[in-house]
Parts: C-alpha cells; structure tokens; sequence
C-alpha cells in the first residue's frame, strides 16, 4: 500500500531516509520531512507492507532549469528508497507512480531525478522505472 506521509508519519521517513542518506542527524532527518510533507511543493510517499513502513518516496516542484527537460515546474524525484527485504515487489515503481501522479495534479508534463555517476545501482533503477539518461555531468568546485 503507498500513502501519502502525514506530519505524524514524518519520523517514519525520516527513519527511512537515513537508510538512503546515512550518516546524518535523525531529528533533521524528521524536522525536514515535517518541513516537505507541509509544504504545497513537496510530498513524501511511504510504501507500507502488513502495516510497516518499508518505503518512501520523496518528490517536489522545481521551478530552476531541470537537465534535459523543457517545461516548468517539473516534478522531481529527491529520493527513494526501499528497505532490502521488500526489494523486488514492485514497491519503488508504486512510490515513483504516486509520485508522478502527484506532480501530473500540480500542472507539470514532465517528471525528472538524478543519481551519482557512480551509483550503477541507481542508475540501473531508474531506466527499470522507465526514466531515459538526459545528461552525464562532471561538477567542479574551488575554494576562495
């Protein structure tokens, strides 16, 4: 079953999140999600199997210039994430669906994500949830 996260629901995204984005603070993890799931622009998407949360989808407007699209506000796919036991079962392609669904009620005609260059996992996943590589870039950095 996918639902969308309600402001009680944020711990369990942010408990999932950190399984994606390891390494950061729990309680950011869960004023971020309470800050996604109240803003009009954003949503967060929990997948839930025999009522555990085992997924979530997070997904926002971006109204910038989105690589390879040509329309604005896109729908943008910011995470997702499944927990290993339940990979497999079509989860992370209902999350992205819901997703999509609720970009498509926000006006957009257009619906983007992005990944490491490194992460073949991920990349691998998004052409199975039907996404086409729009670029490959290399960001540079310099301190001042």
């Amino acid at each position: 079953m996918i639902k969308e996260a309600t402001l009680d629901q944020a711990s369990a995204a942010a408990h999932l999140a950190l399984l994606l984005w390891p390494g950061n603070d729990l309680q950011e993890f869960v004023q971020n999600m309470e800050d996604v799931i109240t803003n009009q622009n954003s949503t967060i998407f929990l997948a839930f199997n025999d009522g555990e949360p085992i997924g979530f989808a997070q997904c926002q407007l971006r109204f910038d210039y989105v690589e390879g699209t040509h329309s604005t506000p896109v729908g943008y796919l910011e995470g997702l994430y499944v927990v290993e036991a339940s990979r497999r079962q079509h989860f992370a392609q209902r999350l992205v669906q819901a997703c999509e669904h609720w970009a498509k009620t926000k006006g957009c005609t257009e619906f983007a994500s992005d990944c490491e260059l490194s992460n073949q996992d991920s990349i691998n996943v998004h052409l199975k949830l039907g996404f086409t590589e729009a670029n490959r870039i290399v960001c540079f950095t310099k301190k001042l």
